[in-house]
């Protein structure tokens, strides 16, 4: 086991990892910018080190920076969290080339699935089926034109770098797909650095649902379930469950079979996430896979029993998994809501700013993640999410009863958040039936002029 472990990340996920390294005996090292200076959780690491101003760019993905905290910090290991540069392929290359072992998989593995363009052949040759795709990467409009035409409007274009719902463009018709084809291309390449773009067939009224996966360094793969993330805006999650509901037994177990397939293929290790879409006939496609542990890794932990950053831990450390397949039952229905510091009725606009009030909910199967407290000042630098309110019941109509009750009684004064938007979500009779899709909340809840 590590000795000492460098976390490359901030705020709820930094907390995170240090109470899974504290438990397995492991000291840690938090690195942090000046805009997270005096964070509390800063005080529950072994040590700390500020390595730059507030923009990220000068902090957190700043790699020699984050290697030079290694060295001061004499570590052995680094886990990435999640953003920042967890699917970074050239940091866990330079991590592992300094003698730090990097906390997720090779950056052999990372490269090949973090393209979304070689992640699909690599699903494809395995036999787990796509959405119908261009071949490679479009490099002209004529190639996008031909595509479309092949399969009919609408299409989608995807940045083969992206994430987030960065340089993804819906086009209608032809008229459509030029504008879209140069906005896609425009804001990949300023988000990633690479302009490259693929198009997709567009499933209509999708459900979004994703496969965690967990390999180590011997051959051993398992899945644990499926988690539906249909609840988004914009490409954003707002609302996560386990088990997916109103899917078949068959289903599911075709789909969490395809995601160990194509794990086995890529030859990946540690923890990760093979994202799928369900159309309306419950025929499901493999869009991506997120080489990371995942913000709704909570809602697995709860349903199976396992610690997911602890395991993550110990499988970098060369242990082997200490579970099988038929050892990982779904135990009870989950529902993560992540607490956002955004005004969801002024078109999300992010509300940065001083909590004045804080109070938690508690009760039987409730869990509260975050890192802030009455008196904290959220930063306008960083993603909004102060926290994930998660809870665990017997059943679905349960755990959304007890969601709903955690979300009357958490109390976050001074910001606006996302949790009255959330209470009407789990109020509305679509959700309690599990009739959604990605497109729900815009639909539903989102003035025209805010989509």
């Amino acid at each position: 086991m590590f000795k000492r472990v460098l976390i490359a990340n901030r705020g709820e996920i930094a907390l995170r990892v240090i109470r899974a390294c504290r438990e397995l005996g492991v000291e840690t090292v938090a690195v942090y910018s000046e805009a997270d200076r005096g964070a509390s959780y800063l005080e529950l690491a072994d040590f700390s080190i500020c390595i730059g101003s507030a923009r990220s760019s000068d902090s957190y993905l700043k790699v020699d920076r984050i290697i030079s905290a290694c060295e001061i910090g004499g570590v052995d290991a680094v886990h990435p969290g999640y953003g920042f540069l967890s699917e970074n392929a050239h940091f866990a290359d330079v991590c592992r080339s300094c003698n730090y072992e990097f906390i997720g998989p090779t950056a052999e593995a990372m490269s090949l699935l973090g393209d979304k363009n070689s992640a699909r052949t690599i699903a494809s040759n395995a036999g787990v089926a796509c959405v119908p795709g261009s071949d490679g990467l479009i490099k002209s409009e004529s190639d996008a034109v031909r595509f479309a035409d092949k399969v009919g409007f609408p299409v989608l274009i995807k940045a083969s770098a992206g994430g987030g719902g960065r340089g993804m463009r819906v086009a209608n018709d032809k008229e459509q797909l030029a504008t879209a084809i140069n906005q896609a291309v425009q804001e990949a390449q300023n988000a990633f650095g690479n302009g490259a773009i693929y198009l997709e067939k567009y499933i209509e009224l999708p459900r979004h649902v994703e496969v965690q996966v967990i390999a180590d360094n011997f051959g051993n793969i398992v899945h644990l379930w499926e988690r539906d993330c249909s609840m988004q805006r914009r490409h954003q999650k707002l609302i996560e469950e386990s088990p997916a509901p109103n899917l078949t037994e068959e289903t599911r177990k075709q789909m969490c079979a395809a995601a160990v397939k194509l794990v086995k293929a890529a030859s990946y290790t540690n923890a990760g996430t093979v994202e799928f879409l369900v159309d309306a006939d419950e025929k499901f496609y493999f869009i991506e896979m997120n080489a990371r542990i995942q913000v709704e890794h909570p809602v697995t932990e709860v349903i199976t029993g396992i610690d997911l950053i602890k395991t993550q831990i110990k499988v970098a450390a060369g242990e082997k998994l200490p579970f099988e397949q038929t050892d990982i039952k779904q135990k009870g229905h989950a529902i993560e809501c992540r607490i956002n510091a955004e005004d969801p009725d002024h078109n999300f606009r992010p509300c940065p700013g001083k909590i004045e009030k804080l109070i938690i909910p508690g009760g039987f199967g409730v869990r509260f993640d975050s890192y802030v407290f009455a008196g904290y000042t959220v930063s306008p630098a960083y993603d909004s999410m102060v926290g994930k309110l998660i809870v665990c019941q017997p059943t679905r109509d349960e755990a959304i009863n007890s969601m709903r009750r955690c979300l009357r009684e958490l109390v976050i004064e001074g910001i606006k958040t996302s949790t009255p938007l959330q209470q009407r979500i789990l109020e509305s009779p679509e959700f309690k039936t599990g009739k959604v899709d990605t497109h729900f909340i815009e639909r539903k809840f989102m003035k025209k002029e805010e989509k």
